[in-house]
């Protein structure tokens, strides 16, 4: 178990895929830690190109999970994360259900901010959903959420490498513009985060074209019975159907948001506490805290399941994710829970903690590779007239 991949990864269990990859915990023996690793399962042109822009993306922000390094190695390439073992917020919503609507709020600012961060550097999204919404495992304290997967995210202005016509993203999350064929634009990001905030609070996925009919019809609609007046305000401002009326940044969002907190109602003494675990579960043997053990060190070229399993990295299907861990039956607090809204030392004056400043790191160099680098070279170049041929 563990395959070395070019000489510096060991690819130790598959813990997620998406749509062009598998993601695996992965044992990084330059840095001596762990990460996500996601490897490209196909290799044609037009998955190629969209690899090479998701994982030319570097931003460091807390409430951002970018890319932090690549590797190739024969005919697979990888790109690395930081681990990020709590789940997403549709597990949060699979263990609780509608969550308490100030910690949605702590969940909204969090992304608004890192949202804001990708949008400095004029990235579009393009598929906020609460799969892509990880949280750190921080047991019962602050939650802390990353927004991750930039795998169909693109720059304004950057050449499509679908029709124009063709949609990208996540059904039933699409702003109405999106699904018009318009060129990407940030108010749609917020649309769908409107969309999340619904979710959140009710503990369903919301039907997005219903709700733009309801908008139509009725101007801004009353609160859903889940939703505090105070929040709709905020909410109803993200689901506007027209660009134009709709919140243009998200952080002017946060903005509104943190004005309206103070007024939603505070937590009740029996309300139960919310927990996230941590979803990983524990490492397979050979491994341990400190990375692979010797004899599994020395291991090479095996691709396997945590069971063990020989599996080949392009088999139809990819790998299949392992099953959540149990976790322990939930008891209510004794004591209240603390409000998770206080004012921090860098934003007294807003319940909401501020968004660090996104800065942008250079790019690093670039990991070492098992293939000549001017044959990478060879291959980027000829995707890139590829997709300005193909258009």
């Amino acid at each position: 178990m563990g395959e070395l991949f070019a000489g510096r990864y060991h690819l130790v269990d598959p813990i997620g895929r998406g749509g062009a990859g598998a993601v695996w915990r992965a044992w990084d023996r330059r840095r001596g830690r762990y990460a996500a690793a996601k490897v490209l399962l196909h290799s044609d042109a037009h998955t190629l190109l969209r690899f090479v822009r998701e994982q030319a993306l570097r931003i460091d922000h807390p409430h951002v999970l970018a890319p932090q390094s690549w590797a190739a190695d024969d005919d697979k390439v990888l790109f690395t994360m930081d681990l990020v073992r709590g789940g997403s917020v549709a597990h949060l919503i699979g263990d609780y259900g509608p969550l308490p609507p100030r910690f949605v709020c702590v969940l909204l600012d969090q992304l608004l901010a890192g949202l804001a961060a990708v949008h400095l550097e004029g990235v579009v999204h393009r598929d906020i959903k609460p799969a892509n919404l990880l949280l750190e495992a921080t047991g019962t304290g602050r939650p802390h959420l990353r927004l991750s997967d930039f795998g169909v995210a693109m720059r304004k202005g950057e050449p499509r490498l679908t029709q124009a016509n063709y949609v990208m993203g996540t059904p039933g999350y699409f702003a109405p513009e999106q699904m018009a064929g318009e060129e990407p634009d940030f108010p749609a990001d917020l649309f769908a985060v409107g969309l999340v905030a619904l979710y959140l609070l009710s503990g369903r996925k919301p039907d997005a074209e219903a709700l733009v009919r309801r908008f139509e019809e009725q101007g801004v609609p009353g609160p859903p019975a889940e939703v505090p007046p105070p929040l709709w305000e905020v909410v109803a401002g993200l689901l506007q159907p027209d660009p134009a009326v709709r919140f243009r940044t998200a952080t002017g969002v946060r903005k509104a948001l943190g004005a309206v907190v103070e007024l939603l109602p505070e937590p009740g003494g029996e309300e139960e506490r919310i927990e996230v675990f941590d979803q990983l579960g524990p490492l397979p043997p050979g491994f341990g805290p400190d990375g692979p053990e010797p004899d599994t060190a020395r291991a090479q070229g095996t691709w396997a399941t945590a069971a063990g399993t020989p599996m080949a990295p392009e088999a139809p299907g990819g790998p299949v994710t392992p099953p959540r861990p149990v976790h322990p039956p939930h008891t209510p607090p004794q004591t209240p829970q603390p409000p998770l809204t206080g004012p921090t030392p860098s934003a007294p004056t807003l319940p909401l903690p501020a968004a660090p400043a996104a800065v942008r790191r250079a790019p690093g160099p670039p990991a070492r590779v098992a293939v000549p680098v001017l044959l990478l070279a060879l291959v980027c170049l000829a995707v890139g007239l590829w997709a300005l041929a193909t258009g």
